[in-house]
């Protein structure tokens, strides 16, 4: 069915974009040397599905990918997730990193909160990660053990993960803001040999010493041998734990700064590191990622999707503990600089990312959609208070972004930009779907599927809806960067009952998804959140968008509670600007414009004003456990506080969920 509601051209790529983009060049390198011609994005993307195996090799080639012996096959087996990438072939992602070195441009940008900038040259990322790495091999650890970090955003965890990919142990991290308890669940599952971890940080103006939450943490990790410590919020703090050995992160790169860097091969296979789910119901999923397999999506996004090109300047907002910190560090593959900032994106205000650009001139600014709505609720006009002429491209993620925020973005940052909105996960540590440097930009709407991702939108039957109509998203073939498996899971059952119980052998990914005839994705929330509504689902992110458009409206999180006699219950909660009330005109106002912007069903039962929205550490609103308390499940079973940025904003809804 036609899309006869076509929205807003916001951006066209020019001639001399295209022309010079990575993804051009790709193009018209298989046209000469694979004798494939294909005179559209769609085409391209429907044969890097439909032959997996042609396709993946052709990024093997290529990206020049230096194996130290050869492959097999591309791809053993087809069904996810029972299959083989590049069976016989052994590599490192981190010799592909410094094979980028060069005196031209310096490897990381760094600013803290408080503290000046400070540039890192790839001469000296270099040096301090053979230093790291032949501390690790001093220390006995051995391809395949674990290094787990407790650090904020900062060079030293680019170094230590450098290090440790290099001599092909396997990382883990999490950042300082993280409780002893959130960390020890992490961490505790993967048995890290050493630990890695700072005194404290500071943020949004303020410090926080983490040495007593360090304390408690070692000893909820026995099989930590040796701890490398890292005075960052006070360079004289120091730090002892009876027995553990402690090393100091300064004294360690001065004993080992003679040693050269070298890469151990390791299988395509190999695990390179572990992330984490956001464990708001129970033990956070340990989702462990190979080596090769990211290597080729990193490689894959950041040229082609991102077009990141040699010597620009890169910045993802991030901290050490979500999966775009690890996106961040790909981009070292690109040859570009990456910039690391360590601090709140709203102190002393939501300018200060924005002066960050400006100073550390960065070409490709990535951020979350929150970051971008709450520019818009503010008033920001970032063009008129700074240089922002060498920035090419926004990057948004974390939640959908509405189209108003598109829409400030060109009106207010820069009328010629890239606006790259992107999804995907720490499931697969990159994008399904996100940006094309050949395509225009529709407001609300993200520009492509990638390449080698085969998404389709599907109903409960498991058949694909028309175009233009949601779905549940599944990916139906497989893809290098899926895990290769969880950790701690020794049959696979967790693995495989997370992404293909419901459509046996298919990813379902849990988001409601919305195909265009343009090929753009339009994503509608989760759909384990979803609104069933009188037979009706409605994805949360609908409700949200709407939303954004009441300037009273700080923040908000909706449920739907469905009861046995076939009834519902849909509460909206909301958080307000400093100084505003809940009143009859806002409740109304709210009402209306949920009315006219999508249908009555959307309006809920009730608005009532809340203190706080909680938040996963990671960001994620937690409508499921909101749901779950209000449906009377136990407190404990229902929500994980040590995975929450704001633990105390569950106390509301418990209280509410006694009344009920």
């Amino acid at each position: 069915m036609p899309d006869s509601n076509i929205p807003n051209l916001l951006w066209q790529p020019t001639p001399q974009t295209q022309k010079h983009s990575h993804l051009q060049r790709y193009i018209d390198w298989l046209r000469t040397s694979r004798g494939l011609a294909f005179e559209t994005y769609d085409a391209l993307w429907q044969w890097s599905c439909r032959d997996l195996a042609a396709f993946w090799e052709s990024q093997w080639a290529f990206f020049q990918i230096i194996s130290h012996s050869p492959y097999r096959a591309v791809l053993e087996g087809n069904n996810m997730p029972d299959c083989a990438w590049f069976p016989g072939a052994t590599l490192n992602y981190a010799e592909h990193v410094f094979r980028q070195k060069n005196d031209r441009y310096p490897a990381i940008i760094f600013k803290q909160e408080d503290r000046p900038t400070v540039e890192t040259s790839w001469a000296a990322l270099e040096q301090q990660t053979a230093a790291f790495a032949q501390f690790l091999r001093s220390a006995g650890v051995n391809p395949g053990d674990r290094v787990a970090a407790y650090l904020p955003n900062s060079p030293h965890a680019m170094v230590a993960v450098l290090a440790t990919m290099s001599i092909g142990a396997v990382w883990s991290s999490c950042s300082p803001d993280f409780g002893a308890a959130s960390v020890a669940d992490r961490f505790a599952q993967i048995a890290p040999k050493i630990l890695i971890a700072v005194d404290g940080y500071s943020y949004g103006g303020k410090r926080f010493d983490k040495r007593d939450t360090l304390h408690t943490l070692c000893g909820l990790l026995p099989t930590v041998e040796k701890i490398v410590f890292i005075p960052y919020l006070d360079e004289t703090a120091v730090f002892e734990y009876s027995d553990k050995t402690v090393v100091v992160w300064a004294e360690l790169l001065v004993q080992y700064a003679t040693n050269t860097l070298s890469f151990l091969p390791l299988p395509f296979s190999h695990p390179i590191w572990v992330l984490y789910s956001s464990g708001t119901t129970g033990v956070p999923k340990a989702i462990t990622h190979s080596h090769g397999g990211n290597l080729l999506e990193h490689l894959k996004y950041l040229h082609f999707h991102n077009d990141i090109h040699p010597g620009e300047r890169f910045f993802w907002y991030s901290t050490t503990g979500w999966m775009m910190w690890n996106f961040t560090l790909g981009a070292l593959l690109t040859g570009s600089t990456i910039v690391l900032y360590d601090g709140s994106p709203g102190y002393p205000d939501l300018q200060v990312l924005w002066e960050l650009a400006e100073t550390t001139q960065i070409t490709h600014f990535g951020t979350s959609a929150p970051f971008l709505v709450g520019c818009l609720k503010a008033g920001l006009v970032p063009k008129s208070t700074c240089d922002l002429s060498v920035l090419r491209s926004i990057g948004s993620t974390g939640s959908p972004l509405p189209p108003e925020a598109y829409r400030w973005v060109y009106d207010n940052v820069k009328a010629d930009l890239w606006l790259s909105s992107m999804a995907g996960g720490t499931d697969v540590c990159t994008a399904w779907v996100g940006g094309n440097p050949l395509l225009p930009v529709y407001q609300g709407e993200i520009q492509c599927r990638c390449l080698g991702c085969a998404m389709e939108s599907w109903n409960e039957d498991g058949q694909p809806v028309p175009v233009n109509e949601v779905g549940e998203m599944v990916v139906t073939k497989p893809m290098p960067s899926m895990p290769i498996f969880f950790w701690d899971d020794p049959n696979g059952a967790r693995y495989k009952s997370s992404y293909f119980e419901h459509f046996p052998g298919v990813w379902r990914h849990g988001d409601w998804i919305r195909i265009t005839e343009r090929g753009t994705v339009v994503i509608h929330g989760r759909s384990d959140a979803t609104l069933n509504r009188q037979g009706v689902r409605i994805g949360t992110a609908e409700i949200y968008r709407a939303l954004d458009l009441i300037p009273a409206v700080k923040d908000a999180l909706i449920v739907n509670l469905e009861h046995e006699d076939g009834t519902d219950w849909m509460p909206l909660f909301v958080v307000l600007n400093s100084g505003i009330s809940l009143t009859d005109d806002i409740v109304s106002g709210i009402k209306t414009t949920l009315r006219k912007t999508y249908s009555p069903r959307h309006v809920p039962d009730i608005i009532l004003e809340v203190p706080d929205i909680p938040y996963t550490i990671s960001g994620k609103k937690m409508e499921t456990p909101v749901k779950n308390i209000l449906q009377g499940k136990a407190i404990g079973k229902a929500f994980n506080s040590d995975s929450m940025r704001n633990p105390e904003s569950m106390a509301y809804f418990i209280a509410l969920a006694k009344t009920r």
